[in-house]
């Protein structure tokens, strides 16, 4: 198999890292993302950031290309790949401190995000936090073209995807008891949702 790669992953990892390092500084942080994806963006955080202990987790079938990313890890502080389905089976860390997911909400359905919220509040430790990263929606707008672009093409191949209201996903967060911290604006019309749990 072919090491998977993501441009995306590629063209954003530096801005993610630096919200985590504005974040957190030198803390030891047991993060666990949800959705990791190919991998790269666990690799970058936990290479540049020896205080992290990184868990991945996604779907049964992209585990063989996060191990191939792993393999590349520096400090050996990354974990995983664990299994998570929304709505499934999950192997979830209770006891992290912060729990990351990029560009993933506005590909699940609506009904899946809602069940995503739920369970993060049910599960996390009294203040652990939530991180989003992606693009949101602001008062009903997008906030660029390039954003109506995606929302597009999000609806014709993920059934019951598009790109979240913030309002929504602040509200649903909250009804699960998880408040907003920070609205943390990153480049190219993202945002990170930064939620800590009551």
């Amino acid at each position: 198999m072919e090491k998977p790669f993501a441009p995306a992953c590629e063209r954003n990892q530096d801005p993610i890292l630096k919200a985590f390092q504005e974040f957190y500084g030198d803390e030891t942080k047991l993060i666990f993302e949800v959705g990791s994806g190919t991998g790269q963006h666990a690799l970058y955080v936990a290479n540049n950031m020896q205080s992290v202990k990184w868990i991945t987790s996604d779907l049964q079938e992209n585990h063989q290309g996060i191990k191939m990313w792993m393999d590349e890890s520096v400090h050996g502080n990354i974990q995983g790949p664990k299994h998570f389905k929304i709505g499934g089976t999950t192997d979830f860390e209770k006891h992290c401190d912060v729990v990351f997911t990029a560009n993933v909400i506005h590909i699940m359905s609506w009904k899946e995000c809602k069940t995503l919220f739920k369970y993060l509040g049910r599960n996390l430790k009294k203040g652990a936090e939530v991180l989003f990263y992606g693009p949101f929606n602001y008062d009903g707008q997008f906030t660029s073209e390039g954003n109506r672009s995606l929302d597009a093409w999000l609806k014709e191949n993920y059934p019951g995807a598009g790109i979240r209201a913030f309002e929504d996903v602040k509200g649903q967060m909250e009804k699960n008891g998880l408040s907003l911290i920070v609205d943390y604006e990153m480049p190219a019309n993202n945002r990170v949702l930064r939620f800590k749990k009551n």
